[in-house]
Order: C-alpha cells, then structure tokens, then sequence
C-alpha cells in the first residue's frame, strides 16, 4: 500500500464532500467508485475519512487555534483537507510519527496546491505539533 496515495485519496474525498457541503458517506463512496485504488489504499480511505468526519469538530478547532490572521474557511479547500488529515493523525494516529504527517503534508501541498502552500501547511502543523 502506499500510504501517501491513501492520503491523496483522503484529501480528494474531503475536497469533493467539502465543495458539496456534504460530508456524508455516501459521497465517500461515490468518490471511491469513480477513483482506482489498491486494496489497501481504499481500506486507509474507508477508515480514516468516516473517523475523520466524526471527529471534525476538534480538528478544526486544533487548527484555528493555530491560524494567526486566518479563519479555517478563509483557507483554500486543498490546504484545509491537507490540514485535517495530518491534524487528525495527529491526535488520534499514535502508529505514525507526526514527523511522517507533516512531511507528507507538505509533499501533498507542493503537487496539489499553491506554490506557497508547503510553506503555510509546515509553519501550521510546526506550530500545532509544538502545541503538544
């Protein structure tokens, strides 16, 4: 499995569920049907999107809490999806080192978003992991 192809389909799931306003699992599964993902790629998809979503609340807010000048909604949707999945690795996926999250962020950020995106997400996850 490559976790990084997981996470891009984590992101993109976001996206698309974020564009629509509805996050509901329905919407995973249309992404999931319309994508092509291994096995194991799909799986890390189908577990971390739903929890993700239940937990949306305290990641959003472990986020703003760390947005100097910004609101979460002012964020573009990529960077804010990007945010999220690390953010909720974070604090609820103690098998991976927030090290490995936030480099993969940042390797997200610089193919998927603006050429300052790597930037921002590093200086907000160097802050959120500092936080803890």
């Amino acid at each position: 499995m490559s976790r990084k192809k997981a996470r891009i389909g984590a992101m993109q799931s976001l996206f698309l569920m974020d564009v629509n306003k509805d996050f509901s699992l329905e919407n995973l599964e249309i992404f999931l049907d319309n994508n092509v993902f291994l096995g194991d790629e799909v799986d890390y998809i189908k577990r971390i999107v739903p929890d993700l979503i239940d937990k949306i609340d305290i990641v959003d807010e472990t986020i703003e809490k760390n947005l100097k000048g910004w609101t979460l909604e002012r964020l573009a949707k990529v960077d804010r999806q990007i945010l999220r999945i690390a953010v909720y690795e974070f604090l609820y996926k103690d098998d991976i080192p927030p090290e490995v999250s936030i480099n993969e962020a940042v390797e997200i950020a610089r193919v998927y978003s603006s050429e300052e995106s790597p930037k921002f997400v590093n200086g907000i996850l160097g802050s959120i992991y500092r936080s803890f």
